[in-house]
């Protein structure tokens, strides 16, 4: 009996761990439940009918070498044209065109300072960027056909020339541009900056880049689940475009989007949290002006000498050959000199440079999975600017002014946005504000956190922070039209559902408007002319939103653009009443001839003054062509479209709304997403503008994060 017995519970065991090992199998066949750690086996890229890569990774240097030969597939002429940019040999590879941009980055630092910050990384860190830069490489070799020849010159690229990149973008784009340097020169008026307490009464000034941000809390959420909503507003070209992606290998399982050539997700989420950023009221940079003496320049009462190095750029020529232009670099104790004048020069000083893991940082936040870990990996401060917007599973929402802001020992805002003196060690700044320096919004009472480019003083209502707490120079005090709307939407409604977030993230409403024709329509009745009275009657009928369909938009929108900016409000903007000021006209009768002579454009141009805005604002990528809508943000407007004139009096897309993401953190996880002008730039690729008919119809699209979803919705595969 027991020689019977022996066999069959031999057997048994032998059929349950056989069904052991089917069970993960059966599951994924026939539930379509992803595998809970995919491509272990292999690397694998699966693009979806939208362009996406969801990339697979059997390591994580197996997983960053997929994604850049996904990003080259999808980008690979623009990368390595912007890797040759921050090389600073652009003119060497493509003529005289690119000779102004080698001299900013050379004068900036950023190629021997790249080769720094990659000897500083960890060697694991270096090996992920090597490894992108490899994916790089791969694809151009073994896709060379699809590659431009011209751009091949750049070939091979390495982990510096990834983090060159990111300097160029990050330091000396968003933290300070070539434009804001090129305007300097000695005792010039200050810098332009956002609005201060004396200067708010004025509209602001349209910014080039900005974003919306909202972070919903359980106690405001219909479903019960923190929400969050993610809107870059950036040029729609070069190094500015988003790069939408899903990364998962051992350890890490996330979604969202990064700028083209970098190799981490600069926006993102995973089943347990989420985060944006928004352009913030950040000062990272300074402008000292420094006397000239003895070839050297004055400091603390004594003649110091500049640190100069002369390098040689080379400029290909019309026919091919290359000439040669010396560039000498001057740099004092404050940064490099940008200008010189009359026994003067400016030297420049940014934020950052000493701080190389911004890589990394972004790597360990998409690998965080609670808001301790999250903050942990944000407090090292390796990110120099951007707000901070984050919401998680637990029900948690954070805002934080994040960035690096020196520590100094004098002034407010306004004086650091002007040229300071640099003769002094006392404003010579050294170090920075730590994390806990910062102002920080946890859970607020309110149920909701919003930025849209305002300082963080209004990022919710009750307001939490109190300014005097801070350093003059921390971050000015105002709050914009767009910022006063988004916060108004999030105020409308004791609890917002998933598909009202979205329907409010499109919202075309001007609150400019809103502000506004109150006065300018009786003031153009009682004092203009039959004109006026007629574009009167065209506001007053207007539903004053920049819907395509809405007629009386173009007129406002031109009259706003016209109006002198010393003759606008009466009442200036009130700490006191953020979500009502500014309000008043300050001269009617200018503004009733600035409407007049706007609705004379309008006339001429469009042949009525009811012309609806989708006719004169376009959304216009490559060949597509669509009536708008949505508008500049100056308006008030939520749903940003920056617009430019093309021809024949009409007006194109040219940034603006670039990647929407909204978040619930459901279990599962619902989101839906939109990146507007499509997923891929290369000629021929299906991909490029292929979304922006889903954005002229107010919809996002749902995100594939199952292999089964993923699978679904294939449209081909890579595997490594």
């Amino acid at each position: 009996m027991a020689d019977f017995l022996f066999p069959m519970v031999r057997l048994k065991k032998r059929l349950a761990l056989l069904l052991l090992l089917l069970i993960p199998l059966v599951l994924t066949l026939f539930l379509g439940i992803s595998r809970p750690v995919n491509g272990v086996e292999r690397t694998e890229i699966l693009w979806d009918t939208w362009g996406v890569p969801h990339i697979y990774g059997q390591d994580t240097e197996s997983l960053f070498k997929a994604f850049g030969w996904a990003q080259t597939a999808s980008h690979g002429n623009l990368i390595l044209q912007l890797y040759g940019q921050a090389r600073g040999r652009a003119a060497e590879y493509w003529g005289e065109d690119y000779l102004e941009s080698d001299q900013y980055v050379r004068t900036m630092g950023i190629p021997s300072r790249a080769q720094e910050w990659y000897e500083a990384q960890s060697l694991t860190m270096q090996h992920y960027l090597d490894a992108f830069a490899a994916g790089i490489n791969a694809y151009a070799e073994e896709k060379a056909d699809q590659i431009e020849d011209k751009v091949k010159v750049v070939l091979p690229v390495d982990g510096v020339d990834v983090l060159a990149h990111v300097q160029r973008v990050i330091h000396f784009n968003f933290v300070v541009s070539p434009q804001q340097v090129a305007s300097l020169s000695p005792s010039r008026l200050p810098k332009e900056s956002q609005p201060s307490p004396i200067s708010s009464s004025q509209l602001p000034t349209p910014q080039p880049m900005g974003s919306n941000a909202w972070a919903i809390a359980p106690s405001h959420s219909a479903t019960g689940n923190a929400m969050l909503l993610a809107n870059p507003h950036l040029p729609w070209s070069d190094f500015f475009l988003c790069y939408e992606a899903q990364l998962t290998a051992p350890g890490i399982d996330t979604y969202g989007t990064a700028l083209v050539g970098m190799p981490m997700l600069a926006i993102a989420f995973n089943d347990n949290l989420g985060w944006t950023f928004t352009v913030n009221t950040h000062d990272g940079w300074d402008a000292y002006e420094l006397t000239l003496a003895d070839g050297g320049y004055l400091f603390d009462g004594k003649v110091h000498p500049f640190e100069t190095e002369t390098q040689t750029l080379k400029v290909k020529q019309a026919d091919g050959t290359v000439r040669e232009k010396e560039l000498v670099i001057r740099r004092s104790l404050h940064g490099s000199i940008v200008a010189q004048n009359n026994g003067k020069a400016i030297a420049l000083r940014v934020v950052g440079l000493d701080q190389p893991q911004i890589m990394a940082q972004l790597w360990e936040m998409a690998q965080a999975n609670n808001l301790r870990e999250f903050e942990t990996a944000v407090q090292p401060l390796q990110l120099p600017m951007f707000t901070i917007m984050y919401a998680d599973r637990e029900g948690h929402i954070l805002h934080l002014f994040n960035g690096l802001v020196p520590v100094r020992g004098q002034g407010d805002w306004r004086y650091w946005r002007g040229i300071v003196p640099g003769d002094t060690s006392q404003t010579l700044w050294s170090r920075y504000h730590p994390y806990q320096d910062l102002p920080r919004i946890l859970d607020p009472t309110s149920g909701w956190l919003q930025n849209a480019n305002d300082p963080p003083w209004t990022t919710t209502f009750p307001q939490t922070i109190n300014l005097d707490q801070y350093p003059p120079y921390m971050a000015p005090q105002f709050m914009g039209f767009r910022a006063q709307r988004s916060a108004k939407m999030l105020m409308e409604d004791s609890q917002i559902s998933f598909e009202e977030m979205i329907a409010k993230k499109f919202s075309p409403c001007m609150e400019l408007a809103d502000r506004i024709l109150d006065d300018l329509i009786p003031a153009a009745r009682q004092s203009g002319g039959k004109l006026a009275g007629e574009a009167a009657d065209v506001l007053a009928a207007w539903d004053r939103q920049a819907n395509a369909d809405s007629r009386g938009a173009v007129l406002f929108a031109l009259w706003a653009r016209s109006m002198p900016t010393n003759n606008w409000f009466a009442t200036g903007w009130n700490p006191n009443s953020p979500l009502t000021t500014p309000d008043g006209l300050a001269d009617s009768v200018a503004a009733v001839k600035t409407l007049e002579a706007a609705a004379t454009t309008v006339k001429l141009l469009y042949g009525a003054l009811d012309v609806p805005w989708g006719d004169v604002a376009r959304l216009r990528y490559g060949t597509v062509d669509l009536p708008a809508s949505g508008g500049p943000g100056f308006l008030g407007i939520f749903r940003v479209i920056d617009l430019a004139p093309t021809s024949e009096g009409r007006f194109g897309s040219v940034a603006g709304d670039s990647y929407m993401a909204a978040i619930e953190f459901s279990n599962p996880v619902k989101a839906k997403v939109l990146t507007v002008y499509g997923n891929a730039t290369q000629p021929g690729s299906v991909h490029s503008r292929d979304q922006l008919p889903l954005y002229a119809q107010n919809e996002l699209r749902w995100v594939w994060r199952t292999r089964r979803e993923i699978e679904a919705n294939l449209e081909s595969q890579k595997v490594f």
